[in-house]
């Protein structure tokens, strides 16, 4: 877990970096808890229209899906974890961490869900009106050499008006919109919403154990190098 901000490019140079020595057996699992300083992330599908108002940087991502926020108050995961020794299916990685973010959503008594044409975690919001559902986590990852980079980002506290500077993930539809943990009433800490991701990750991956992220040659940079994650054993 990183206690500040990390810069955007920093940390996908990390997460480069750590997958490579993954992919070469040379380094264990990771899940990187982290938040970044606002910005806006553009997928391999992402329309350039669907900026509207760019008031933060826009970067490019390898990742799949289309263009996202992120910010304070949001707890992103950078999930790096090798499929050729946990089964080569994407879908059903995938459907694990829509699971993961279902699960620790469910300790603090939101029910969160999925839909088939909408990726993420949907939370129905009948206040809202009729139809109408708040999507309070985003997943996007891309995989290379079968080792999966980059991950979800949930919502607990983020200010979501920054979200108004995009079409968050493509979906213009009025009746769908943006939520967090706060907007729904629930009051937490991050570091709450850390020990239940670890608690219910494990559930699903498998035993963690902390693990300095800088503090081998496989990971350098300044952010990541006070930077505590969770790596896994190999399986």
């Amino acid at each position: 877990m990183s206690d500040s901000c990390v810069a955007y490019e920093e940390a996908v140079a990390a997460m480069e970096t750590r997958v490579a020595a993954l992919a070469a057996g040379q380094a264990p699992e990771l899940v990187w808890l982290l938040e970044h300083p606002p910005l806006y992330t553009a997928g391999t599908s992402a329309n350039a229209a669907d900026v509207i108002d760019a008031r933060f940087p826009v970067h490019t991502s390898g990742r799949g899906g289309q263009m996202t926020y992120h910010g304070p108050g949001q707890r992103v995961a950078y999930v790096m974890v090798d499929l050729k020794r946990r089964g080569p299916d994407v879908r059903r990685f995938v459907a694990t961490l829509e699971e993961w973010i279902i699960r620790t959503l469910a300790v603090f008594e939101v029910v969160g869900e999925r839909r088939d044409d909408r990726i993420g975690v949907w939370v129905r919001r009948p206040d809202k009106g009729e139809g109408c559902e708040d999507k309070i986590a985003a997943i996007g990852i891309r995989v290379k050499q079968w080792v999966t980079l980059h991950g979800m980002a949930l919502n607990v506290a983020p200010e979501l008006s920054h979200f108004s500077g995009i079409v968050p993930c493509g979906v213009s539809e009025k009746r769908y919109g943006v939520t967090s943990l706060a907007d729904l009433g629930i009051r937490v800490s991050m570091a709450d919403v850390d020990k239940i991701l670890r608690r219910e990750f494990e559930t699903l991956f498998g035993r963690t154990a902390d693990q300095t992220v800088g503090n081998t040659e496989n990971v350098p940079s300044r952010a990541a190098a006070a930077s505590r994650s969770a790596s896994l054993p190999s399986r």
